[in-house]
């Protein structure tokens, strides 16, 4: 199975238009993945191509319109190129000769404000030398600089280990899904309903994620439904180290699992994982605070058709109105959408993430801490509302305590 995009190390190729960047993309990934003119503004959508960086793994190139393009519509290119920061893990500056000002100093602090490490990459330099007092200035800036020509070819091997060697360690030791959880030989209930949510014939991506970090360190994985969930725990000839539950199920589970077993849910793993757990359970807490004619916005990483009894946009929104007691405007965002301004809202309600990056979720954290709007995840918001949040959290304090 490929990694899906959430898992790969996000690569942003920045910079003016005309200095290279669709073409450095090409040279790197060996494919004509982007259109390359000599026209300035070709890129106008970010074009993106998952690869293999051997030895990293899984990457996410990602080309980019130029940050000086021009115009009503060079305006919204701008815009989505300053999007795709917030999903950057390792952003590529690139210029060409002495072309380096406040275009690129501002792209080099808006990635340092979001801790992604940046690489300057002089670009064309067969054609237009860096002058040796820029060089200077930028690596006294504590820039790593790379010269490359992708034309010809030249820099490139330079290019690809100055990649690996920039990869940031927060990427590489992201918090673990589950596997700290439960020992190697130690089981896992999985606790996976397949209703109208469930793609058919599939189970959806954190579910899958699970299963394979269980497997890859040694532990076992019982995947039931709700109802098989009782049989399913007398079955075992010991308690299992886990359970874990979709969290549209959190009240049945926690009602049939005793209370000496952990139990949470995948969400909440997802929340850990993707973002920061602390933060999001905090930010939890503000519902009960919430007031008629508060406003609560849903963000959801995925897009999907919304069904009859949608999680984010029917179940999420009934279960917070029911807790807080108030008449409350629930707004809903998709994929990359998200506002610029946070101040009409009391409350951020993200999904696990599974479709996106942590970087893109820790990014949206932050602008909520900024913002001095709580931030909080499905998960922990189902678990809060009905009341099981200390049980839900438990494990990772247990973890936490060894």
């Amino acid at each position: 199975m490929k990694a899906s995009r959430g898992l790969r190390l996000h690569i942003a190729l920045l910079g003016r238009r005309n200095v290279g960047k669709s073409s450095l993309l090409n040279a790197l990934t060996r494919q004509d993945v982007s259109i390359v003119s000599t026209e300035a503004g070709t890129t106008t959508d970010p074009v993106e191509k998952p690869m293999e960086l051997l030895p990293l793994g899984p990457v996410l190139f990602i080309d980019t319109a130029g940050i000086d393009d021009e115009g009503a519509l060079g305006a919204q290119r701008v815009a989505r190129t300053h999007r795709v920061l917030d999903r950057t893990d390792l952003g590529l500056v690139i210029f060409t000769g002495a072309a380096w000002g406040s275009f690129e100093d501002e792209l080099v602090a808006a990635l340092a404000e979001r801790g992604a490490p940046v690489l300057a990459v002089a670009n064309q330099v067969d054609l237009q030398p860096v002058p040796p007092e820029l060089m200077v200035k930028l690596r006294a800036a504590g820039l790593v600089v790379v010269s490359t020509s992708a034309t010809r070819g030249d820099g490139l091997p330079e290019l690809r280990e100055a990649l690996l060697e920039s990869a940031p360690g927060d990427f590489v030791n992201a918090p673990p899904l589950l596997h700290d959880l439960v020992p190697p030989g130690e089981v896992a209930v999985l606790v996976i309903p397949v209703d109208k949510e469930a793609p058919k014939g599939r189970i959806i991506l954190p579910q899958v994620q699970a299963i394979r970090d269980l497997l890859d360190h040694d532990a076992l994985a019982l995947v039931v439904q709700d109802r098989g969930l009782a049989g399913a725990l007398a079955s075992l000839g010991r308690p299992p180290a886990l359970v874990v539950t979709d969290s549209q199920a959190f009240s049945r589970v926690a009602e049939l699992t005793p209370e000496t077993v952990p139990m949470t849910s995948f969400s909440i793993l997802m929340a850990r994982h993707r973002g920061d757990l602390q933060t999001q359970a905090a930010g939890a807490l503000a519902i009960d605070g919430l007031r008629s004619g508060d406003r609560v916005l849903v963000a959801e990483s995925c897009t999907h058709h919304p069904i009859e009894e949608d999680i984010g946009r029917v179940k999420l929104p009934g279960w917070i109105r029911e807790r807080s007691g108030a008449e409350l405007a629930f707004d809903t965002v998709a994929g990359r959408d998200f506002p610029d301004d946070l101040s009409p809202y009391r409350l951020v309600i993200q999904c696990g993430g599974c479709m996106t990056n942590r970087r893109e979720v820790l990014s949206r954290i932050l602008r909520c801490r900024e913002a001095g709007v709580p931030i909080t995840n499905y998960g922990v918001a189902i678990a809060h509302c009905l009341g099981i949040l200390e049980r839900a959290l438990a494990p990772f304090r247990l973890r936490n305590s060894e």
